[in-house]
């Protein structure tokens, strides 16, 4: 299920992630600090539950949830979402809603690398996430 993408993650690339943020109304004060974050990514699997956290200097987040039900989630930037995660063909779809907004995070492995593709209308940022030893 979810396994492949177990473990501890280290981001070594972003990119467009400035207008990424833009796009979802981020303010600029918080984009400087999106910009200058290194986060890891972790993931854990407890029974059926997946805990997924984004630990940077800047900030720490983390959601709890079972695939394919939507939860309430505070985002890093303090958006309050309507969010669902599924498995589709091996990508994680992660599909926030908020104020009559959506954007999409889709993490798939290439390479033995994760990438993150976050989408917000046409603007597509992507980030790349090596796993720790």
């Amino acid at each position: 299920m979810v396994d492949q993408f177990i473990g501890t993650w280290k981001m070594v690339a972003s990119e467009n992630f400035d207008n990424y943020m833009k796009a979802l109304g981020v303010s600029f004060v918080n984009r400087q600090a999106g910009n200058l974050a290194k986060p890891y990514l972790i993931f854990s699997v407890e029974g059926d539950t997946v805990c997924m956290k984004s630990q940077s200097t800047f900030k720490t987040s983390e959601v709890k949830f079972k695939l394919g039900e939507e939860f309430e989630e505070t985002t890093a930037d303090d958006r309050k979402t309507k969010t669902k995660i599924t498995l589709e063909n091996g990508k994680m779809m992660q599909n926030q809603s908020w104020d009559g907004k959506q954007t999409t995070l889709e993490r798939e492995l290439k390479d033995g690398k994760l990438v993150a593709r976050c989408i917000m209308g046409n603007v597509v940022a992507t980030r790349t996430y090596e796993k720790e030893a």
